[in-house]
Order: structure tokens, then sequence, then C-alpha cells
């Protein structure tokens, strides 16, 4: 089976989720240099999370978005 990146296809959730865990990375990583060292447990329960999320197809944050009403499917007229 082949698999070929097209960004068109990738999912609005699927975005958001992405943006939120590299947001929290860069904000604990930066805490964890000028505030106190072990902000980089936030890092590692982020990227445990991810890894988790990719293994198992939940996650919390998907269902998150859900109630707030994001959906996968682009608006007509929505671009990627």
């Amino acid at each position: 089976m082949k698999i070929i990146f097209n960004p068109k296809t990738l999912k609005m959730k699927n975005r958001i989720v992405r943006g939120v865990a590299g947001t929290f990375i860069l904000i604990s990583l930066i805490l964890a240099i000028y505030v106190n060292i072990n902000w980089l447990w936030f890092t590692g329960f982020v990227g445990a999370n991810l890894l988790q999320s990719s293994l198992t197809h939940w996650c919390l944050m998907d269902k998150i978005l859900a109630k707030f009403g994001v959906t996968d499917e682009l608006r007509p007229g929505q671009k990627c």
C-alpha cells in the first residue's frame, strides 16, 4: 500500500491538535529554561499522549474540539 501525503486532505481537527501540542511543548520548554526544570515533565506528558494517540486512535483533544463544533470537513469555499 502506497501512502501519499497530500496537504489538502489534512483534516482541520488534526491540524488544531498538532498546533496545540506543539504550542504546549514549546511553552513548557521555555518554562523549564526560565522558571523550573520540572516543566519538562509536562513536555514528556504531551509527548506520551501523542504517542498513545497514534497507537489507539483516541485523543481527548479531538473530543473537546468536537464539543466546540470543530469538524473534520472543510466548509464550501474554505481553504486548507
